[in-house]
């Protein structure tokens, strides 16, 4: 087997999260606001958006540089046309251990079975609350959540199960409901993760006022059912994972915040048009796309590929969650420009712009 190349903090790469189109039929606030990403702003032509041979091209190579999980993502990742002939290219790829999506579940009960029989093995769909009034207020849509709630539905059916369930939870807003999302995913086998709100980009006005600690929801939780926290299924895992002691499934928490897990990130994330980007938090990214599109031979382009990818990660020394966590009130000099640099409190100084969630994925 191939043994993946580390970066300069010693983390191994591992995930390929792999955004298919910055477009999205929702407006999370979280993630994009509307009076940025409203009817006049222009997203990426398609010409300029990797076909889906040049992403499998890329996915190979990075397989070659020791990836085993990838993930598909968005903006909404089922916007883009005839997905699933591109899930089962990827699914044909030698030593893709794992091969997920991530939704808003809007569009899941069209797709999930024909996800499903081109080879994806995972969904993951974004779930903030129940309530249909405050999912319409966080969401900023007309579509309704019972949409998304037949999505999961279909994902089940399909044989997507357990399915996982992602909430941003945010204070003054959906954080009245947890209990009632744990207790949903309870009732129906599958399994919740609770994340940090997170300061992604420089549009969604982000407050660490706003933020609910992990600590906290673990808290909520365990005084309604009671659970034991659960080793990490492999490292670099993101989640803090806990069970019910009753055997109805596990939750778990992503705390960004408070709780920051840089030195085990073992990700990056391919933009639609090409560019690798080695943090969340980053600045820029690096492009693949000019190489995938070079007018040379095909053992050329992998080579050049694999040049290339070796080049990006074994200079990588994005720890960006930690020197936010050590300097929360963003006095920093020092960051590297071409990591994950931007510091709270700079965020709109043009050398510190960060790249937006809904153009690389969560």
């Amino acid at each position: 087997m191939t043994q993946p190349i580390r970066d300069s903090l010693g983390r191994p790469l591992r995930d390929l999260r792999i955004s298919v189109t910055d477009r999205c039929n929702m407006r999370c606030r979280y993630c994009m606001p509307r009076e940025i990403f409203g009817p006049n702003f222009t997203f990426l032509p398609r010409s300029e958006l990797l076909t889906f041979e040049e992403i499998t091209r890329i996915a190979a190579a990075f397989i070659r540089a020791g990836v085993r999980k990838i993930r598909l993502t968005g903006g909404e990742p089922l916007l883009r046309a005839d997905l699933p002939r591109l899930v089962a290219m990827l699914a044909d790829l030698p030593d893709v251990h794992d091969l997920a999506l991530t939704t808003n579940g809007s569009l899941l009960a069209r797709y999930a079975r024909p996800l499903r029989d081109a080879g994806l093995r995972r969904v993951t769909v974004s779930l903030d609350t129940l309530n249909p009034a405050t999912f319409s207020r966080l969401a900023d849509t007309d579509i309704p959540l019972d949409n998304v709630l037949a999505g999961i539905d279909a994902a089940r059916s399909a044989g997507f199960f357990p399915i996982k369930l992602n909430a941003v939870i945010r204070r003054g807003v959906n954080d009245g409901d947890v209990e009632e999302l744990a207790a949903f995913a309870r009732d129906n086998g599958h399994i919740m993760r609770f994340i940090e709100y997170m300061d992604v980009g420089n549009s969604n006005g982000w407050r660490a006022a706003d933020v609910v600690p992990a600590a906290e929801i673990i808290a909520r939780i365990s005084s309604h059912w009671p659970i034991d926290p659960l080793p990490p299924r492999y490292p670099g895992e993101v989640a803090n994972r806990f069970r019910y002691r009753d055997g109805r499934g596990e939750f778990g928490v992503i705390a960004s915040i408070t709780q920051p897990f840089c030195r085990d990130c073992t990700r990056l994330r391919l933009s639609a048009v090409g560019e690798v980007f080695t943090c969340l938090f980053a600045v820029r990214g690096h492009d693949l796309r000019s190489i995938v599109r070079s007018n040379t031979d095909s053992a050329a382009i992998d080579a050049a590929l694999d040049e290339a990818i070796t080049r990006i990660w074994s200079r990588r020394s994005d720890r960006y969650s930690e020197l936010r966590a050590l300097d929360s009130d963003g006095s920093r000099e020092d960051a590297d420009e071409s990591e994950a640099s931007a510091v709270p409190g700079r965020s709109t100084h043009p050398g510190h712009r960060k790249v937006e969630m809904s153009y690389i994925g969560g």
